[in-house]
């Protein structure tokens, strides 16, 4: 975690950015992620430099040339003059990181800066952030990442915006349960700003580091095919590949691709892993959505979309676990139906985790699920998992403080994971507890219907109470005793006078 010294520092560097005339708060992460960018680009050529110091050889795909070493945040720093500053930055150093070729991995993030803009006002705001940018201590990957979700978590603070975010304790849930191999080709098709693949590549770091850092080979696997990821909004690719790089993956496939469109029809069985929280409560036309979708289920609605597109990218095999609204479990429709349907007796429906409604307040107030399910192509339902979750360590209302994590009635979410990595020896819970199988066929003879309250039982604590008579006659001596208190106070006013 970032220290409270940093946060502060962040803090000044939005409360500049505010006063200096930029009140957008993804324009302001936007002009941020340029800037960091820039001071990683001077940190890689630094870090090229040393090896070639100690090996003797020429430096390895340079990132600037001698000619450009003027454009190297560690060089323009010391400039002084905040005019000179604005004029090499907005005028020769914006343009060069626009321009930078496919070299040495940095396609991902020079494609998605093509159509970038370099907002920052004032020569007195940019130099300003510069310094204030600079007097934050970067030298590790996880201070770098952990600084970049403190920045995002202000977009959610900040209003509207916060739709983009999935809140990060629920997506390390979601990756843990899924528990990602270096094996695996992951794939967010609605991602954002890259929560879910940020969260996937710590679990691996974190859990596999000697394997996916093995030798060149693994490394590069894990730096530029594990992790793919699609969006239509390219300041959010642009702010999803910089969050990548940030947290330690230097080239990632983030593409700009609206996932549900006819022109992306036909890429299908890439993927090994889909974690995701595609949008809700849109509509799409019939013309503009790919056919392909609309043969596996005929509808508008993105969700149930977005749930036929993630069985077409899987592989044979593949897993996914996905947020839903609540809705997809329990529509009536027919393409609601169809795909449940579709779910339980074409693939494996793993299990479902019922979430409380405050989880994504205060920007929605919407139930959700998250839905976990491998591609078979040939059924192997047995018994679905279902969770109800009560509490994420969290308040459940619009201001969402942090409750005591160690206490199961605040945070259910630990006790959650081990129950999902045991959940084939729970046959013997009953339909009351917290989480409890379902049978195929139950579920089969419920039309498909996946709504935890269909099959949980609730246990009703039975009140017994007093008898009328008896209650009548407590009020009446209740009554009696206040007539007596009055008296005696009427007799004390009296003598007084």
């Amino acid at each position: 975690m970032i220290t409270g010294t940093i946060k502060t520092q962040i803090d000044q560097i939005w409360n500049a950015f505010w006063s200096g005339g930029i009140s957008n708060p993804m324009e302001v992460i936007e002009q941020m992620t340029y800037l960091l960018f820039i001071k990683r680009l001077d940190e890689l050529q630094t870090v090229k430099e040393k090896k070639a110091a100690r090996t003797g050889k020429p430096i390895e795909n340079p990132i600037f040339n001698p000619y450009q070493a003027h454009l190297r945040w560690s060089q323009f720093k010391l400039l002084g003059d905040p005019g000179s500053l604005y004029t090499l930055i907005s005028e020769k150093v914006f343009p060069f990181i626009k321009s930078l070729g496919s070299e040495d991995g940095e396609s991902t993030y020079s494609a998605h800066m093509k159509d970038a803009r370099f907002t920052i006002p004032t020569p007195g705001l940019l130099a300003k952030v510069v310094d204030m940018l600079g007097a934050i201590p970067m030298e590790d990957r996880d201070t770098k990442g952990d600084l970049y979700e403190y920045m995002l978590g202000k977009i959610a603070s900040a209003g509207q915006n916060g739709q983009f975010r999935t809140p990060r304790h629920v997506i390390k849930l979601m990756v843990e349960m899924m528990a990602p191999r270096p094996s695996d080709t992951i794939c967010d098709p609605a991602c954002g700003t890259a929560g879910f693949l940020v969260a996937a590549a710590e679990y691996l770091d974190q859990h596999h580091r000697d394997e996916i850092y093995r030798d060149a080979e693994a490394a590069k696997r894990f730096n530029h095919e594990t992790f793919h990821g699609f969006d239509f909004d390219s300041t959010m690719l642009r702010v999803g590949s910089m969050n990548m790089l940030l947290h330690g993956v230097e080239n990632p496939a983030i593409e700009n691709r609206d996932s549900l469109s006819e022109g992306h029809a036909g890429v299908e069985g890439q993927f090994s892993l889909i974690l995701a929280n595609p949008p809700f409560a849109g509509s799409l036309d019939y013309e503009s959505c790919a056919k392909d979708l609309q043969d596996i289920v005929k509808t508008k609605k993105t969700e149930l979309l977005f749930l036929a597109l993630f069985l077409r990218l899987l592989k044979t095999g593949g897993r996914a676990a996905v947020i839903v609204p609540d809705g997809v479990l329990f529509g009536s429709s027919k393409a609601h139906k169809t795909l449940r349907k579709l779910l339980v007796e074409d693939h494996k429906l793993d299990g479902i985790v019922s979430m409380p409604s405050g989880v994504f307040r205060p920007y929605a107030g919407v139930s959700t699920a998250i839905l976990l399910f491998t591609k078979t192509n040939s059924g192997g339902t047995d018994n679905v998992w279902f969770y109800k979750m009560q509490a994420d360590g969290f308040s459940l209302d619009d201001k969402r403080n942090p409750l005591d994590a160690s206490k199961h009635e605040c945070n259910n979410l630990p006790d959650l994971l081990i129950r999902w990595q045991n959940h084939d020896g729970e046959t013997a819970r009953e339909r009351t507890e917290q989480s409890f199988l379902v049978p195929k066929s139950e579920i089969v003879g419920n039309d498909y219907d996946l709504s935890i309250n269909r099959y949980k039982q609730v246990v009703y604590e039975q009140v017994e109470h007093e008898p009328p008579q008896k209650i009548l006659a407590e009020l009446k001596a209740l009554e009696a005793e206040i007539m007596r208190g009055m008296e005696e106070l009427e007799g004390m006013c009296h003598a007084s006078l």
